[in-house]
This record gives structure tokens, C-alpha cells and sequence, in this order.
């Protein structure tokens, strides 16, 4: 199978919603916990194809995008941007509380909670080494085979050229899988909560 690394097209944009849906439960198809197919996408994967300072980049196969990186090189300009541009429209369609009938579970009803959240959030003690921030989600068709990899090091490399001096990311304690890849990839606790570490990466040494 042969594998490319691309920077995102706003053709891509169907797949990064399919993507993040279907890895959206701690890396397993979260397909069955969400009514609206789209909502996490909206907030995870799609602003960064609008946001005109991202850096993106799509894993695909025979030109069908199998995975996708998305990051935005400073988390409190894309916060202001988020805000402004991306955020009012979506509080109005999915309102708190969301309604019961929309939902068709719990974790639905919880994610609309992240559409009402205010941007950019107070600013961390780390944030200033690691202003970077990045999404990035593989369906299990190139799990395993290095593509994340490639996938961190374009975006590594696009990040040292702006002299972005590093990134941070949250994940799940439950994703196990993806906890041991940022570990092999150099990530390094930088705060930590019941249910998601922040993790960071220094880029000052890829100079």
C-alpha cells in the first residue's frame, strides 16, 4: 500500500470529519456515540482547515486521505480566532444544555460543553516553550507502518521553519496506544488532570 504525506486541500475536508469520528473514542470509531456525525469534527478537525495560520498535512492512499495533522502554531491567536470566527454559529447549534432528543449519549450531551468554552484559555507556565498545539488521528488502515511518524516530523519541520520553539497536545489517559507513540515520538508530561495529560515537545534541539 502506498502511503503519501500531502498538505491538507479543502477537498480533504469530508475525510478529517470521517477521521476524527472515527477515531474518536480513545483511537476506536465513535461512530454509535454521536447522533450529529460531524459535531466532533467541528470543534477537533475542520477549524484548522479554515484557520489561516494552520499547518496541516494528510496521509493518503491513492489520493483518499486514511489520516490527517492538524496544528496551529500559536494556541492563543487561534483561540482569539476560534472566538471570532468559528465558534459563535456552532453555540448556536449546539446549546447548553443540549437537548436530550439530540443526543444519543452521554458523551454527545458532555461535547457540546467544548463549543462554550472561552478562547484563548488562561495561559500556562509551559505555554510560552510550547505554543504550538496539534491534532493528529490515523484510521487503523496505516496504523503501525510509520505514517504518524512521518506525519509529526513534516509538521516538526514546517514548525522549526516558522522557529515555533515547540508544541503540546492533550490526550486521553485511556489511549494507551497513543500515550506510547508521543512517548516514542519525545513528548514529556507537561500537566496532568484525572482524565488527560498535556504532553510537550521541545523543537529548539531540530535547529
Amino acid at each position: 500500500m502506498r502511503v503519501s504525506i500531502r498538505p491538507l486541500a479543502m477537498q480533504d475536508l469530508p475525510y478529517l470529519y470521517e477521521i476524527c469520528l472515527k477515531t474518536g473514542k480513545a483511537g476506536e470509531d465513535a461512530s454509535a456515540l454521536f447522533k450529529d456525525p460531524y459535531m466532533l469534527g467541528q470543534f477537533y478537525a475542520a477549524p484548522y482547515a479554515f484557520y489561516p495560520d494552520s499547518i496541516c498535512f494528510i496521509a493518503a492512499t491513492d489520493e483518499q486521505p486514511q489520516g490527517y495533522i492538524v496544528c496551529a502554531p500559536d494556541t492563543e491567536a487561534f483561540g482569539k480566532w476560534l472566538e471570532k470566527s468559528w465558534l459563535p454559529l456552532l453555540r448556536e447549534r449546539y446549546p447548553v444544555p443540549y437537548p436530550v432528543e439530540k443526543a444519543v449519549s452521554l458523551i454527545e450531551s458532555r461535547m457540546a460543553l467544548a463549543f462554550h468554552k472561552q478562547h484563548p484559555a488562561p495561559e500556562q507556565p509551559w505555554q510560552a516553550l510550547y505554543p504550538a498545539h496539534l491534532h493528529i488521528d490515523l484510521l487503523k488502515t496505516i496504523q503501525g507502518k510509520g505514517w504518524g511518524r512521518l506525519l509529526m516530523e513534516t509538521l516538526w519541520a514546517a514548525l522549526v521553519e516558522r522557529k515555533v520553539p515547540g508544541l503540546h497536545l492533550g490526550v486521553s489517559k485511556a489511549n494507551t496506544g497513543a500515550l506510547a507513540f508521543y512517548k516514542k515520538m519525545g513528548f514529556s508530561v507537561l500537566e496532568e488532570d484525572a482524565r488527560v495529560l498535556t504532553l510537550g515537545k521541545d523543537l529548539r534541539a531540530l535547529k
